[in-house]
């Protein structure tokens, strides 16, 4: 997967996994290549975004993607700042759009949104001239997640995504990471499988490219990776789950069904983890897992996005520079 240093991208958000092409998800991955080699230097700063300006509008609790974002600006140079809910005129009752609009009237270079509600990140880019990057919006979308999973796997697997299978496991209904990496990995050639009680299963899944299952023993057999989720208890409504210990009986990843994958299986999980109750710890701490390359993978992916939105408008070329 090589990229072209003259390639143009053509959004001025990313919203979604869904808006990109083929060509577009595998040049990220090449820059975030480039980026995750400045990470490992000594000093890890470069001053590609000096003088751009990055807003971290996070609604939404969050430990990795917001200060993911915050060192990925800062290691490009650019000046980020941080907004919660709890400090901002939202929580005085200030509508979206109007707190939005102030933040605009700032003259940031790119937002980066979490929200609650599925669709506030793409509200915000009709509205405003600066790029946006979906954060995570509500179920809908999680796409930098998708993105920093499919690098992490790519670190294993090389450029051999075509022919493999990953299998998600868990709160499937609730969760934006699940829906986007179904379409990233699919759009890659991977083979999903999901497997989650029936309660926890989205509507209108069997039109989904996937396959499902049920039963864990089955589902993880011969798979080449299984990528756990969070059990979203806030998220869920009073009887989903009624009883959180035969929830991980049936399906927390433990040794004896990772021992029916292929033998280098890898472990994905995109945080925070329940350990015991949707991974055991033996699998958090085994070789195979990767949970914490999904972490550092996480910086040098949206040191790659904001990079790319926030020099939209320079020639090609100049990506040379990183």
């Amino acid at each position: 997967m090589t990229t072209d240093n003259r390639y143009h991208w053509p959004h001025k958000d990313l919203l979604d996994v869904t808006q990109l092409s083929r060509e577009d998800v595998l040049h990220v991955l090449d820059l975030a290549a480039r980026f995750r080699e400045i990470n490992r230097r000594p000093i890890k700063k470069v001053p590609t975004l000096k003088g751009k300006t990055v807003v971290l509008f996070f609604v939404e609790n969050s430990t990795r993607t917001k200060t993911s974002f915050d060192v990925a600006g800062k290691r490009l140079s650019a000046d980020t700042y941080s907004l919660a809910r709890t400090g901002s005129s939202l929580n005085k009752g200030e509508s979206l759009k109007d707190t939005a609009l102030t933040l605009q009237a700032m003259g940031p270079d790119v937002i980066v949104i979490r929200h609650s509600s599925s669709g506030a990140a793409a509200f915000l880019a009709d509205l405003l001239p600066c790029g946006i990057v979906n954060g995570g919006d509500g179920w809908h979308a999680h796409p930098t997640q998708a993105l920093l999973d499919c690098f992490s796997l790519r670190e294993t697997w090389g450029d051999d995504f075509a022919g493999r299978s990953l299998l998600i496991l868990g709160d499937i209904a609730h969760s934006r990471v699940a829906r986007s990496n179904v379409h990233l990995l699919s759009l890659l050639g991977v083979k999903v499988r999901l497997c989650a009680p029936r309660t926890l299963l989205p509507a209108g899944v069997e039109t989904w490219p996937v396959e499902v299952f049920c039963d864990l023993r089955s589902a993880v057999r011969d798979v080449d990776a299984v990528m756990c989720l969070r059990l979203q208890l806030e998220r869920q409504q009073a009887g989903l789950l009624p009883d959180l210990a035969e929830y991980s009986r049936r399906f927390c990843l433990g040794p004896a069904h990772l021992a029916l994958a292929r033998p280098d299986a890898k472990v994905l999980h995109p945080g925070p983890l329940n350990r015991g109750l949707e991974i055991s710890p033996e699998i958090a701490d085994a070789p195979a897992s990767l949970v914490l390359n999904q972490v550092a993978a996480g910086v040098a992916t949206r040191m790659a996005v904001l990079y790319l939105l926030a020099r939209r408008d320079a020639a090609g070329e100049q990506e040379g520079n990183c």
